[in-house]
């Protein structure tokens, strides 16, 4: 039998990461730390009523939800760019192209920008109450200039703290997976430093990208990271662990053990 593993993301019973890993033939603990609170469209309603941008910017499914939600194709003339394959996909779900990709983080959006004119230019990003100031600062340096709208709020959940620590007591956990930064901080803050560290002492600490695992890093921990980068190769990890194809969980190898769960899985 599989050990259980902890989702923390803003998601219901049966939701999509719960979903990929018991079709995996994983159990799952739901502790979710975080919730998603949609903000009032009036202000990005006003930011493309009032400004004229030459891209948009989505890292994340909510910020595409919110922006497709107001309007039904992109505005004539602007590009679009995502970071993360996550936010691709959901773009392309909802017919909007999808012109410049970063593979994960505000990085490796920067780096692909390098290689398109944006000196000058006006970007808009629709964001949560918790942006990063990476891509801004990145962007400046670029010539561009960002404006930043809060289209959804990122908030503590209400964990049941009794049943987490008694859970963590009996130490039967397979792995806890962390799909944004502020799922680190939450789970942190909900079950107090002592026994955030001792829960990821026990179980396996995977990151959805690198922004997700340097929050686990500054606080002293080993995470891996997924891949791809996406609820699907978060997964994926979590299956490749369970079944010990890697000999250990900060090894590098551990992504093409996974590759290898994946296809088990399928075949």
């Amino acid at each position: 039998m599989l050990k259980p593993v902890i989702v923390t993301r803003a998601e219901p019973a049966g939701g999509p990461l719960s979903l990929e890993l018991e079709q995996l033939g994983m159990p799952t603990l739901r502790w979710p730390a975080i919730g998603i609170v949609p903000a009032d469209p009036a202000q990005l309603a006003q930011a493309l009523t009032r400004d004229a941008f030459d891209w948009i910017v989505l890292t994340s499914r909510h910020g595409v939800a919110a922006l497709t939600d107001l309007l039904p194709a992109p505005p004539a003339g602007v590009r679009i760019a995502a970071i993360g394959p996550a936010s691709a996909h959901a773009l392309r779900e909802r017919g909007w192209p999808v012109d410049l990709i970063g593979e994960a983080g505000a990085e490796s959006l920067l780096r692909a920008f390098e290689t398109a004119d944006i000196r000058g230019r006006r970007i808009l990003h629709p964001t949560s109450s918790r942006a990063l100031p990476a891509l801004g600062e990145g962007l400046d340096r670029l010539g561009a200039k960002l404006v930043s709208v809060e289209v959804y709020r990122t908030i503590p959940a209400s964990l049941d703290i009794e049943s987490c620590r008694a859970t963590i007591a009996r130490g039967d956990i397979g792995a806890v997976t962390f799909a944004s930064p502020s799922a680190v901080i939450e789970l942190e803050h909900a079950l107090g430093s002592g026994d955030f560290q001792h829960l990821l002492s026990i179980a396996a600490a995977v990151a959805i990208g690198p922004t997700t695992a340097h929050e686990l890093t500054v606080r002293g921990l080993s995470p891996v990271v997924a891949a791809p980068h996406t609820l699907h190769g978060l997964a994926v990890c979590c299956h490749a662990l369970a079944r010990g194809i890697a000999s250990a969980w900060r090894d590098e190898r551990i992504h093409h053990a996974a590759r290898g769960a994946e296809r088990t899985a399928k075949s």
